[in-house]
């Protein structure tokens, strides 16, 4: 078989991969709610870069093609906000968004003291809900974002780290 799927932090050096595919990735996003302004499609290379200095940035590489990408940021409380799961399309459907959301979740729980994790999706992404439904996320509210699209926010509690069992 060819090369396995790796996942790493991502460098500065993939900011102009991760920008192609989340644009690459959102096509899909804006037909179905009728909106191609949506944020993923016009953020700019050095608004991306930026959020590469500020939080947690994963990729998954196929060799040294950036097939997916996740971020996330934790708040004061301990909140950390998932956002950006992408996967290349070719690449979809084989556990890649799960391996870098289950990823991503031990990164922000161990490195940055993650209490939660929340996310938001498109109300009518129904993959993505599924997916978010299987990792052991919950619906704790919506946001009416647009005419066409309202976001679903959902959450879940950071698993407890490996008890030290002292005697």
């Amino acid at each position: 078989m060819g090369m396995s799927v790796t996942i790493s932090a991502a460098a500065g050096t993939d900011a102009e991969q991760i920008l192609k595919l989340q644009y690459l990735c959102y096509q899909s996003e804006a037909e179905l709610y009728g909106d191609y302004s949506l944020a993923p499609l016009t953020q700019s290379l050095d608004d991306l870069r930026a959020e590469l200095g500020g939080g947690c940035v994963l990729v998954a590489r196929l060799g040294e093609e950036v097939v997916g990408s996740v971020r996330g940021t934790v708040d004061a409380e301990g909140t950390a906000v998932i956002s950006g799961l992408i996967v290349h399309p070719r690449m979809q459907r084989h556990g890649l968004g799960g391996r870098l959301l289950a990823a991503v979740e031990e990164r922000l729980a161990g490195e940055w003291s993650a209490k939660r994790f929340r996310l938001a999706t498109g109300q009518r992404s129904e993959v993505s809900l599924r997916l978010y439904r299987k990792w052991g996320y919950e619906r704790t509210g919506t946001e009416q974002v647009t005419r066409t699209l309202t976001l679903v926010t959902l959450e879940k509690e950071a698993a407890p780290a490996a008890l030290a069992t002292t005697a």
